[in-house]
């Protein structure tokens, strides 16, 4: 169900003629499940997740024979941390100004190395076969990252986020799904409203199965403004489209419970693009050095 990283996966490994200090990217979600460069690692026994993504990362040092720099975005505690990890697999946290500079070289050599859209295909085998927490993770992942690096208004982020929701819906977080599904068709119909039905319809359809009043009320009305802004557009071309919108008017209008849940059986690729209510995308904490659970000496 997960892989772990070999020193000669070539798919993990960067060409050996790579730009010394490509950077690297890892994540770990809130339950721990920690991936590094797309991959989801095996975490056997109790080890953390912090001394996983050190020796994954220092395995590419030693390949590449030059230190390398990893972006870390750790949802246990809400931080993003920059390393540079070197071949003899000591490391140390740096700030901000000391990252490699940004800049549209720097990403394409990164996503060159490291394809989002390999990503997106592992993601969607593991969905396939019903793998939906790795699948989420890794889409969740993916989606952290590229916004990190491109913001939440890029095209490859918007699609991350679409199908990290679809994903989401599939393993019945309705309220999760809404949230990010309703974030997608936010940014669409602020940016590219001729776009935005789908998305809104995709948001819609999450929203359909919450429970909870007050979610109902709140996520509807913004919805419900989505529409009629398409509508007063001339947008609205699709059937089911129009049949959607009245569907939010008449549940804001009378309440009512959400629809039954579609079969388990709906395969990611049949997707028309892929508790507590969740924080909507607050950002993570900026870099602080001396996090000293990236930090380590060398030979450990």
């Amino acid at each position: 169900m997960t892989h772990s990283l070999t020193p000669r996966d070539e798919g993990n490994l960067p060409a050996l003629g790579a730009t010394p200090l490509i950077r690297l990217d890892a994540y770990v979600a809130e339950d721990g499940s920690t991936v590094v460069n797309g991959h989801l690692l095996e975490m056997g026994g109790t080890r953390p997740p912090n001394e996983a993504i050190l020796d994954a990362v220092a395995m590419f040092a030693r390949t590449l024979r030059a230190p390398v720099a990893a972006t870390v975005i750790d949802r246990t505690v809400q931080q993003v941390a920059r390393l540079r990890v070197h071949p003899d697999g000591s490391s140390r946290t740096i700030a901000d100004e000391e990252d490699l500079p940004p800049g549209r070289e720097r990403t394409a050599a990164e996503e060159e190395a490291f394809p989002p859209l390999a990503r997106v295909e592992r993601i969607i085998q593991h969905a396939q076969r019903e793998e939906l927490h790795a699948a989420f993770v890794l889409a969740s992942a993916l989606r952290e990252h590229l916004t990190l690096r491109r913001g939440a208004e890029d095209e490859l982020s918007l699609e991350a986020r679409a199908i990290e929701a679809y994903l989401a819906y599939l393993r019945g977080d309705h309220m999760l799904s809404t949230v990010l599904a309703l974030t997608v068709a936010r940014i669409r119909c602020r940016t590219d409203l001729n776009r935005a039905a789908p998305d809104v319809a995709r948001a819609t359809a999450a929203w359909q199965r919450l429970w909870d009043d007050g979610q109902v009320a709140t996520r509807g009305q913004e919805l419900l403004h989505m529409w009629e802004r398409l509508s007063e557009a001339d947008l609205l071309r699709d059937p089911s489209h129009h049949a959607m919108a009245q569907a939010v008017r008449s549940r804001l209008a009378q309440g009512g419970r959400p629809v039954p849940p579609p079969s388990a059986a709906a395969a990611l690729a049949a997707a028309p693009g892929p508790a507590p209510a969740p924080p909507e995308d607050k950002p993570l904490k900026p870099t602080r050095r001396g996090l000293r659970r990236f930090t380590r000496r060398a030979a450990r």
